[in-house]
């Protein structure tokens, strides 16, 4: 047994204490699986609206505002780390392994459980240390003022939320649910978000006058309210001060254009070595590695935007933590947004106006965007076990070959395909999402991004069960 194995076997003595779905032990009805996926959506909604108790009014600007989009998550509510921990944990832990730094091989039930039962710990581990930052942080007031009663009411809150996370997580997973939690959450999260911001009824009060929130009340209520109905649908159209006509359908343009790019594939025609005549195919799509490359973008951006933020204000005066960003707090809107250093340049331009006021800014986020989905989708490949040296494995496993080629080069000829897919289907993730950030889609670029590729998941994973 190799020395990297044994951290597998550390895990060993307390896989008894964590909590565990059993695996089904007959097949699920389809019907009974998407009723299963239901209660676990309700279960986070739920806690998404349940506040935490203890905490006290906090007036300072969101920190974690950035990051919301991919983590699910809900601020002041018992959702406030959202799927964060089990996130990081499964990351983590597939870098790790696809890396080698720790040996798994998914072939042995032990090891799938025990690799299992170590994400499972971590991103425990991960719930307890964000709840901890979150509360010394003062995100929920001073420390001293809270006391050390609320301090660990607001942990033990935030710990158990993170908890019913995981387990729904792996309830669906389990095989008892459709897809998977994470991916569920997301999906529910910013779809939720554009409806609202669709259909809002809250009022906003505005130097105009009272304003509805949604977008397509507004356009009712103005055409109704204004005697100049051109004018009317002008400010329904094209207001700044909340969700406009245009940011509604520049969302809907968006959906479709990334469906339509879904189904951009190659199909390699592939054989059966035992039975003769047998054939099929192997599809490599344009979206090779789906929305992992704006994942793990958004991740960096957000922890470096988080960062950023913290030093700013502890230490404005600090030439380093200028450059790295300067912050302005938008006392309406709940959150700062950067005016300078690197956060600015890597973050969109707020509207179109704005690029053409600076170029320089627009090019820097492209090219940054561009790059950095195009590097993430070829480093993805590598460590999550679908780079081509992985498929040609897998192909030889159920005994297929490439039909019209040897066996010896089937490594070769999936190299022609699999890196030009992930790099290329990359930078057009990338791509897609800057066109939703100039366009002003609601939800942002990522969000819908994010929102699509899961949604056209459970479309495939639907059309599949039907048949």
């Amino acid at each position: 047994m190799s020395g990297k194995f044994r951290f597998l076997n550390l895990i060993k003595p307390v896989m008894c204490v964590l909590p565990e779905v059993s695996t089904p032990d007959r097949k699920i009805p389809f019907k009974e699986k998407i009723l299963w996926t239901a209660i676990s959506l309700f279960i986070f909604l739920v806690c998404c609206q349940i506040p935490l108790y203890g905490i006290m009014t906090s007036k300072s600007a969101d920190p974690f505002y950035w990051m919301r989009v991919i983590l699910a998550s809900n601020r002041g509510t018992l959702m406030e780390l959202g799927i964060s921990p089990i996130v990081t944990s499964g990351m983590v832990m597939q870098l790790l392994a696809g890396s080698k730094i720790i040996d798994v091989d998914q072939s042995l039930k032990e090891d799938r459980a025990l690799f299992s039962g170590a994400q499972k710990l971590f991103g425990m581990l991960i719930t307890i240390g964000e709840a901890i930052a979150y509360v010394v942080s003062g995100m929920y007031g001073d420390l001293k003022e809270l006391g050390a009663g609320n301090a660990i009411l607001i942990i033990l809150q935030l710990f158990f939320a993170g908890l019913i996370v995981i387990i729904l997580d792996e309830l669906l997973q389990k095989g008892y649910g459709l897809g998977s939690g994470i991916s569920l959450f997301i999906a529910t999260n910013i779809c939720e978000s554009i409806v609202w911001k669709a259909f809002s009824p809250t009022t906003i009060n505005t130097g105009k006058g009272t304003e509805f929130e949604g977008a397509v009340i507004a356009l009712f209520h103005l055409l109704v309210t204004k005697e100049n109905k051109v004018a009317a649908v002008r400010e329904a159209f094209y207001r700044s001060n909340a969700p406009n006509v245009t940011n509604l359908l520049a969302t809907v343009l968006v959906f479709l254009i990334v469906i339509y790019f879904q189904g951009f594939r190659v199909d390699l025609a592939v054989k059966y070595q035992k039975v003769r005549g047998q054939q099929g195919s192997y599809p490599i799509k344009l979206f090779y590695t789906s929305n992992i490359p704006i994942i793990l973008q958004t991740a960096l951006v957000s922890n470096l935007y988080f960062f950023s933020q913290l030093l700013y204000r502890r230490f404005k005066s600090n030439m380093l933590v200028n450059l790295l960003g300067q912050w302005q707090d938008m006392d309406q809107m709940g959150h700062s947004v950067p005016v300078g250093g690197l956060a600015y340049y890597i973050s969109p331009p707020e509207s179109l106006q704005k690029i053409v006021d600076d170029p320089v800014h627009a090019f820097v986020y492209i090219a940054f965007v561009l790059v950095s989905c195009a590097l993430f989708s070829k480093t993805w490949i590598e460590v999550s076990g679908s780079s081509a040296r992985d498929v040609a494995k897998q192909l030889r496993d159920q005994q297929m070959v490439m039909k019209g080629h040897r066996d010896s080069s089937l490594v070769q000829v999936l190299n022609r395909y699999i890196p030009t897919a992930a790099a290329f289907g990359g930078m057009c993730i990338g791509a897609l999402t800057i066109v939703a950030d100039f366009l002003g889609a609601i939800g942002s670029g990522t969000g819908i991004l994010l929102a699509v590729t899961i949604i056209y998941q459970y479309f495939e994973m639907f059309v599949k069960v039907s048949q």
